[in-house]
């Protein structure tokens, strides 16, 4: 008679895997972990909503520099200020009655302005030292207007014009015949935009 390896009172023992909860540690390094992540995406998010108008604040500030140095580019240059008889035909300074201005920091004849409809600048060294607001613009105006426009108000922008004839580039020119002109604009979120551009005197000859 066979008999069973087993007591049928006593049935065998199946192993069983033991099963842990998270200890005190992982549950810590767990929370941390979490945490940081959180805190990250929060000032990711912060960060975008405090800079999401940069976009826009560029573009307008981009704007209204390249709408300035394209008004100043478009004056005319000569020896003479333009409403000097001898603008056509003056080879030098001395020429001139009203000489444009060689010190290049303010309009000549200094009643000219910007915003003036019978006295107006007219030439591009009238812009050296201009900027907005200021000579009776209290905001970004367009030529011919003191009126500030809408929306602007937190915008600023300035001109500085030099002679750069002489020199580089320009080497086989007098240094009076060619002016470099800086457009700088600033904005809000810390926007600034400087432009830079170049005018030579045309006529009668450079």
């Amino acid at each position: 008679m066979t008999t069973s390896k087993y007591n049928n009172n006593n049935p065998p023992q199946q192993s069983k895997k033991s099963q842990h909860g998270f200890s005190l540690v992982e549950m810590v390094v767990f929370i941390v972990i979490v945490t940081t992540a959180i805190a990250g995406v929060i000032g990711a998010l912060a960060f975008m909503s405090g800079h999401s108008a940069d976009p826009m604040a560029r573009k307008q500030a981009i704007a209204i520099a390249e709408s300035l140095m394209q008004e100043i580019q478009q004056m005319p240059f000569t020896f003479c200020d333009p409403d000097d008889a001898n603008a056509s035909i003056a080879t030098s300074y001395s020429d001139c009655t009203n000489a444009q201005n060689a010190t290049l920091t303010g309009p000549t004849p200094s009643t000219e302005s910007r915003y003036s409809a019978t006295n107006p600048f007219d030439n591009v060294a009238d812009y050296g030292g201009f900027t907005m607001p200021g000579g009776g613009c209290t905001g970004i105006c367009r030529i011919g207007s003191n009126t500030a426009l809408t929306g602007l108000n937190a915008y600023t922008a300035a001109v500085a014009i030099t002679q750069v004839g002489g020199s580089g580039t320009f080497a086989a020119l007098p240094a009076s015949a060619v002016l470099q002109i800086v457009v700088t604009v600033t904005g809000p979120a810390n926007t600034t935009i400087r432009l830079t551009g170049y005018r030579v005197r045309y006529a009668p000859k450079v």
